[in-house]
């Protein structure tokens, strides 16, 4: 059995001037391996739920540990062991593909020859090698979202966070990516994944966390939850449990 690679404990973070909780009493253990979608509707608490994880929010009351580590006093040794995909793109736009992983590889650490031969490698995965050299102002968005992960892949991460990592883009270079994810969760990377793409999310994670007023609603194994909860896909499932009421 494999042990947790992430623990969280009675999690809750209320931002100043909001009455209500974005994380309210959050509570689930991630397996080592898995790739573990955390999914809800708009403010349900996903992404505040990541940025405490990857140390850019600290929550007000509860615990969580990352790789062992406590992320209230040992984010200095949990932030070589992960991976940040935001959903928006973090990259230097006056900059080349090379150049912006030049700049986050420093910021890892990798010595410098280690580097150009990771990123050399990532590119050609993500079939870039042939735009390397252009500006990212320049790129699309398919483009943008295959560099913005191989940042966060640059540094071989234990666990790698991924917050809508298709948003967006088109059918080939989601396809890529996903299959390229897949991959690397195969070689071992732990990955907790947010995305509206439920049909994507079916297939590609194998655990779930359906989240909702900043707590857990239900979880486990895609299929097994859809079969449980008498719903022919996880959409289905997902509107049962969180409703058709739009959230903005």
């Amino acid at each position: 059995m494999k042990s947790n690679i992430i623990d969280i404990s009675n999690l809750r973070k209320t931002y100043r001037g909001n009455v209500s909780p974005s994380v309210d009493g959050l509570t689930l253990s991630i397996a080592e391996g898995e790739v573990f979608g955390l999914l809800g509707p708009n403010g349900a608490g996903k992404t505040t739920t990541i940025h405490i994880l990857c140390g850019l929010v600290r929550p007000d009351a509860g615990e969580a540990k990352v790789c062992g580590f406590s992320v209230l006093n040992e984010m200095s040794k949990i932030r070589g062991l992960i991976g940040v995909v935001p959903q928006d793109f973090a990259l230097y736009p006056s900059l080349t593909a090379v150049e912006n992983l030049m700049v986050y590889g420093g910021i890892y650490g990798l010595p410098k020859r280690e580097l150009k031969e990771r990123i050399d490698t990532l590119l050609a995965t993500f079939d870039l090698t042939t735009s390397r050299d252009r500006r990212v102002e320049h790129y699309s968005g398919g483009m943008k979202r295959r560099v913005n992960l191989i940042a966060g892949l640059l540094h071989r991460p234990k666990v790698l966070f991924l917050d809508e990592p298709t948003v967006g883009i088109d059918v080939q270079s989601r396809y890529v990516i996903m299959e390229n994810l897949k991959s690397f969760n195969q070689e071992g990377t732990t990955m907790v994944y947010t995305s509206h793409h439920l049909d994507e999310a079916e297939h590609f994670c194998t655990n779930i966390a359906l989240v909702d007023d900043g707590c857990v609603i239900c979880q486990g194994e895609p299929h097994a939850l859809i079969v449980q909860e008498q719903t022919e896909n996880l959409e289905e499932l997902f509107l049962k449990k969180t409703g058709k009421k739009v959230r903005d």
